[in-house]
């Protein structure tokens, strides 16, 4: 079963990369896109059992990731939420854990490990999507 994904991101030149990349190398194709805090917040509004996965960057054109993954929460349990960052600290890492991130990578050097756990660790009961 595909891994319906959510991508915030605001650097075009990932986004373009990252969207065709999930669907070949994870089959999770990109359902809906953000660049902002407001926009990703209204999709998950209108779209909430639309997705598998959530991929949120943390600094985006207007607002922030972690308003973003606040925003996510609570949600269903089929439902997946990793950060995606340059900045993949450990503070970061730990505040993002604590605020309901499933997983956090680190775009620079931490991509392949970012793929193989969208196409590895699929929620064990993914819910049909109306």
């Amino acid at each position: 079963m595909a891994l319906l994904t959510f991508l915030v991101e605001d650097n075009p030149t990932i986004r373009d990369n990252l969207i065709p990349t999930l669907a070949d190398l994870a089959d999770a194709p990109v359902v809906g896109v953000a660049e902002t805090e407001a926009q990703a917040k209204a999709w998950l509004r209108e779209h909430g059992d639309l997705w598998h996965l959530a991929v949120i960057d943390l600094f985006l054109r207007e607002g922030s990731g972690l308003g973003v993954l606040n925003a996510c929460n609570p949600r269903r349990a089929h439902q997946r939420v990793v950060v995606l960052t340059n900045y993949a600290t450990p503070d970061i890492r730990a505040r993002c854990l604590s605020l309901g991130a499933d997983a956090v990578f680190d775009k620079s050097n931490e991509l392949d490990a970012f793929f193989d756990y969208c196409s590895q660790d699929r929620p064990s009961q993914m819910a049909p999507l109306a």
